[in-house]
């Protein structure tokens, strides 16, 4: 048997099963152990040492740090593969443990449940919080409205940034596409705003722009078929779809979030930012259950049909 496909390198429905397995019903290791934690840390250390000031030099150091991240993670995973080549059973846990590691659907589920808990039982202090686990937007002046809003426009996001798009990567690419989408999505969150970052994560935001185009295009897709089986509200969740997806900055956040205002019938907003779905009842820690809902059933399905894609691939040797 060849090394390969059991380290994870190739697209394989077994890793892929266990990989899903691994993240459902354990979710993520500690971070002393955490792959993605790795990248922050390596990230980290590049960022303290590129330049302040300067457009140019900033962008440049910029590229930099997404190449040796990438390079190093891409490194990182021929060492293993060659250390496990001769060990084909201790090549697949870990490349099926490593995998899981690029997926985040139960540590999704469970800081929503964060934030819902605490809504439910009147606790804003805690609430506010919680979200900061789901999100980087400030959340110390929001009222429980404006916090379970934002922890549903999260749920929603985060399916296809933490889930559907390693996802996909995996299916395309193996575990090298999974690990390298996993770092753009990293940098992007550590260093891809304006202010100091402006220039420096310039080419990280771009990147995981472009990793994101079809992802969250897929995941408004999933959500419509989750939402049919949930007996959300499908018709507004395509007509605000169609209308509110290009209303955030972002060019892919849009789709998901509109979607899911639709489905739920509410009204999901960033003041002085984006406002997707119509003017309505304030959003409520019930919601966030509605969403959380939808989005498991959308996981549920963009499981089924990457296992089918994968074990079409390892069949026919595509």
């Amino acid at each position: 048997m060849h090394a390969s496909p059991l380290f994870g390198l190739t697209p394989d429905p077994r890793t892929l099963a266990v990989a899903i397995a691994i993240d459902v019903f354990l979710g993520d290791p500690p971070n002393a152990v955490h792959p993605v934690a790795w990248m922050g840390r390596f990230a980290n250390a590049l960022v303290r040492r590129a330049p302040a000031t300067g457009p140019a030099r900033q962008l440049a150091a910029g590229t930099l740090i997404v190449l040796a991240v990438s390079g190093v993670c891409l490194g990182s995973l021929a060492i293993v593969a060659c250390a496990t080549a001769s060990t084909p059973r201790l090549a697949f846990w870990l490349g099926a443990s490593l995998l899981s590691c690029m997926f985040a659907i139960k540590g999704l589920g469970a800081a929503g449940r964060v934030v819902r808990d605490a809504l439910a039982n009147g606790h804003v202090g805690q609430a506010r919080q919680g979200l900061s686990a789901l999100c980087s937007r400030d959340a110390s002046a929001l009222e429980e409205p404006e916090l379970a809003a934002a922890t549903v426009e999260s749920l929603a996001e985060n399916l296809s940034d933490s889930f559907v798009a390693p996802l996909l990567a995996y299916a395309l690419f193996g575990l090298p596409g999974a690990v390298i989408y996993r770092a753009a999505n990293t940098l992007d969150a550590m260093i891809g705003y304006r202010g100091r970052f402006e220039f420096l994560g310039k080419v990280a935001a771009r990147l995981d722009d472009l990793l994101n185009l079809l992802p969250a295009r897929l995941t408004a897709g999933l959500l419509l078929g989750a939402g049919a089986l949930t007996e959300a509200h499908v018709g507004d969740g395509l007509r605000l779809l169609r209308r509110d997806r290009r209303k955030t900055a972002s060019p892919n956040a849009g789709w998901p979030m509109a979607t899911m205002a639709g489905l739920l019938g509410v009204c999901l907003s960033k003041p002085g930012h984006y406002r997707l779905g119509d003017e309505g009842r304030a959003v409520t820690f019930e919601d966030i259950d509605r969403a959380w809902r939808v989005v498991a059933v959308a996981a549920a399905l963009a499981v089924a049909l990457t296992m089918i894609a994968v074990m079409v691939r390892s069949a026919y040797g595509l």
